[in-house]
């Protein structure tokens, strides 16, 4: 009998490079988990073989905020653990304005950053789709289904008297657009037998969704290094074990989900994707007040704060405001005649093609292979963004009858700090300013695709997990569609 070691099956490296796959995935975030789930789902009657590759270790089975002992000042820690995120060396391009500090990171970890998301799932405006080479309609259909399956709701402050009052506020001062912010979370109630264990959304839950429809292998510890490319179609991976020992796996079709910051590495190292690879890295600005409430202006029983206020055609940027309570279900709450919101904003950030991932040609890092170097800065017109959203977060204090942030109580938070990196993979139909095309394969390497953050084509103002599991889904349609074509002419 094969007893389990683990809260996941796995293998090691040594033992896949024994097989031959019809599919291998790099990474467990959000893009590999969705491309893992959907395939399973969609060939579960096929005879093929899937794996999936992590480069990180195996730490908590769920997203951390679904487990009773860790509370919203453990999941911070644990966002700068050395052991669980890798840091970037930055290089500051250069533009008018004074340097800013950055502080580029990547968790690398079963479930990459999903094991510690927000959960906030909003669509991209059209007015920002319009720049993609995805239909609307498409986007439409694939938003439908992320959200269907992570069970995003608008429900999650239903009730709440300090919900209430602000959206009024809001909506008769100047933001009538002002909603309840859509998020990931299950409320399903424990019925017929089914128990609902996992409240906060994680790619370990399509991970386990995978587990129950087809088998498939994992290893974790497994650092992709490169693709293996045999006239124009990609063979296979390279994977580091961490006793540094190199293995080959085989594979017919690969899919990168290895991230913003580890997609380029892997493609620069194995010469494939053309001259847009790493380039035109976007984030979102963001700018961060703090305001004051009074409780006595609530009910007793006040509930939480979740609102959004969406971009709108003449403003690219969105707000997010939140109450702490929402992250800390166990914590003791002692009463407070003040109450903190969290007023968020997050700008579009130009894709410009000096903003960049790259390889050091001089420092290696511990496997001997050139470590990831990064320049970005914003444009002039990002900055001007940036102060449009600080005057407006006065605005929007004002309009919930709040105590109007000063000048330094307006913070232009640093650059990597809000894990919305995009553009590196970015997808178009131009080889020369994008490395995949619509539906996520590597132009020029047939069976090669890429399905994260990383091949989003421009940052929006939306949060990006909703529309990296979106396109995941569709990358994962017509990898599925391809796959059974070729295995009907082949019977």
């Amino acid at each position: 009998m094969d007893f389990m070691n683990s809260w996941i099956r796995h293998i090691s490296l040594e033992e896949m490079s024994q097989n031959d796959y019809d599919i291998l995935i790099v990474g467990t975030g959000a893009g590999g988990g969705t491309v893992l789930w959907r395939l399973c789902e969609r060939l579960a009657k096929e005879r093929i073989r899937i794996g999936i590759v992590e480069a990180g270790d195996l730490v908590v089975p769920t997203h951390t905020q679904n487990l009773p002992t860790v509370n919203v000042d453990d999941v911070v820690f644990m966002w700068r653990s050395p052991k669980y995120v890798k840091h970037y060396r930055t290089n500051y391009a250069s533009n008018d304005a004074a340097p800013i500090p950055i502080d580029f990171h990547q968790p690398v970890i079963f479930g990459g950053g999903m094991v510690h998301w927000g959960h906030s799932c909003v669509r991209m405006d059209p007015v920002d789709l319009a720049e993609w080479p995805v239909p609307i309609g498409d986007m439409d259909f694939y938003y439908k289904t992320a959200e269907r399956m992570m069970n995003v709701t608008r429900r999650v402050a239903a009730g709440s008297s300090i919900q209430e009052v602000i959206l009024q506020r809001l909506r008769e001062n100047g933001f009538p657009e002002a909603t309840d912010t859509p998020t990931a979370v299950d409320f399903t109630a424990t019925q017929h037998g089914r128990i609902n264990s996992s409240f906060f959304f994680s790619s370990i839950l399509l991970i386990a969704r995978a587990l129950n429809v087809k088998p498939f292998d994992l290893a974790v510890n497994a650092r992709t290094t490169r693709v293996l490319v045999e006239n124009g179609h990609v063979s296979g991976i390279e994977a580091i074990s961490r006793d540094k020992k190199p293995y080959m796996l085989r594979a017919k079709t690969v899919v990168l989900s290895a991230g913003t910051f580890g997609n380029p590495p892997i493609l620069l190292q194995s010469g494939v994707g053309g001259r847009a690879v790493g380039h035109y890295l976007a984030n979102h600005s963001t700018v961060d007040s703090f305001l004051k409430i009074r409780r006595s202006e609530f009910a007793e029983v006040s509930g939480i704060l979740r609102v959004l206020i969406p971009r709108s055609a003449d403003r690219p940027f969105q707000f997010q405001l939140v109450t702490g309570d929402y992250y800390q279900p166990f914590k003791a709450k002692p009463l407070s005649e003040e109450w903190e919101i969290w007023l968020g904003a997050y700008g579009k950030v130009q894709s410009r093609y000096e903003n960049k991932v790259a390889l050091d040609p001089v420092r290696r890092d511990e496997y001997g292979l050139p470590e990831v170097q990064i320049s970005f800065s914003y444009s002039e017109e990002d900055l001007e963004i940036i102060r449009q959203m600080a005057a407006l977060s006065r605005l929007a204090a004002s309009a919930m009858s709040l105590p109007v942030p000063g000048e330094g109580e307006v913070c232009l938070r640093i650059p990597g700090r809000e894990f919305h990196e995009t553009g590196t993979c970015r997808m178009g139909e131009n080889p020369e300013t994008s490395v995949t095309g619509r539906y996520g394969q590597v132009h020029g390497v047939s069976g090669l695709f890429v399905a994260d953050n990383s091949v989003l084509p421009t940052s929006g103002t939306a949060n990006p997990t909703l529309s990296t599991i979106a396109l995941a889904i569709r990358t994962s349609d017509y990898i599925s569609e391809q796959l059974k074509s070729s295995l009907k002419k082949q019977f």
